[in-house]
């Protein structure tokens, strides 16, 4: 769709700046909206950018007002689960009024597509392995209960107004484009492979694996890893679908998981280091097993994750914080 204009709402975060870069390279015209509290300015090139807040519900819906996007991207959110369980207030504020803001703002100024990050977190403990869609939802957490939340208040602006929308539920992003410039850099970190990466390269000094008492083959967790350009890839497919369906929700995986030791294996395998991990308590909210069932997002979009084998995926991360040792603050 060459020269569609888009609106990406925090397109200088992790996934929301290699969903930019992909969108960029298809011809899109991007346009970022975002508060920088987490996101990297210098992650973005060549895009029209705004420093601007959803919680400040006047001057997004102001700038909505000023300008025509055929769809908007939801990128923004607080999305730390074990930080979700001590401080909720955030979570509540930060995704579901701030979603609220949003779709208010949308109304009011006619906008009526939404592209929308939400979670595998919706589902809670699995009952069944892997998951698809129509799975109970139960989440455990408050990051989860405030995404599906959003999910629930998009389903009603649709009946109600017209809007269409899809809700991408992602397991585990991972990867990069070293090639790009563009990396993983969070404060805290505390997805598993960049960790489990600045060990290796003497960043950290100890490499801590929250639980090895899970019902799981090795005792640790296991998740579905996408890379993020997989991701990038179907927020494009969704975006063109939306066309034909006015309500779509579609898990985003790969269909395998990992275990946290078989991360920390590859990543030993990759730098030719023997790791020596640490076990630490469980952290609140952590289920022990997610993986997805993709096929739905395969028959619905023609889409499937291609770029998310685990080797290529540590490969990218060792490339990059090899080259960035100290994430975006050495980049100028």
């Amino acid at each position: 769709m060459p020269n569609t204009e888009i609106l990406v709402i925090g397109g200088a975060g992790y996934v929301g700046s290699h969903f930019v870069l992909y969108a960029l390279k298809h011809g899109c015209r991007v346009c970022v909206w975002d508060n920088l509290s987490t996101g990297h300015r210098s992650a973005l090139r060549d895009v029209r950018f705004l420093a601007g807040d959803l919680n400040d519900r006047e001057a997004f819906q102001a700038h909505l007002a000023g300008n025509r996007y055929h769809t908007i991207f939801h990128f923004a959110a607080s999305c730390l689960v074990g930080e979700s369980v001590v401080n909720p207030a955030k979570y509540y504020e930060n995704n579901v009024i701030a979603a609220f803001n949003m779709l208010e703002a949308m109304r009011a100024t006619g906008h009526d597509r939404v592209v929308f990050s939400s979670t595998c977190s919706v589902y809670g403990l699995p009952e069944e392995l892997p998951i698809r869609e129509g799975h109970a939802k139960n989440p455990i957490s408050p990051y989860g209960k405030t995404k599906l939340a959003i999910e629930w208040m998009l389903e009603d602006y649709s009946a109600a107004y017209g809007i269409r929308w899809a809700a991408l539920r992602y397991f585990n992003a991972a990867g990069c484009e070293p090639d790009e410039g563009l990396g993983e850099d969070h404060d805290p970190e505390t997805h598993l492979i960049p960790n489990v990466v600045r060990h290796a390269l003497d960043l950290d000094p100890r490499l801590v694996i929250f639980g090895n008492d899970y019902p799981t083959p090795d005792g640790t967790c296991i998740r579905d890893y996408i890379h993020v350009t997989d991701l990038a890839e179907a927020h494009i497919a969704a975006m063109r679908k939306l066309d034909e369906i006015p309500q779509i929700r579609l898990n985003l995986g790969t269909g395998t998981g990992l275990s946290n030791l078989q991360v920390v294996e590859a990543v030993s395998s990759a730098c030719g280091k023997k790791l020596e991990p640490v076990f630490g308590p469980r952290r609140p909210g952590d289920p022990p097993e997610l993986v997805a069932d993709p096929g739905e997002a395969f028959r619905m979009l023609q889409w499937q994750a291609r770029r998310s084998h685990p080797d290529r995926i540590v490969a990218e991360v060792l490339r990059w914080m090899s080259d960035h040792p100290g994430g975006y603050a050495e980049v100028h």
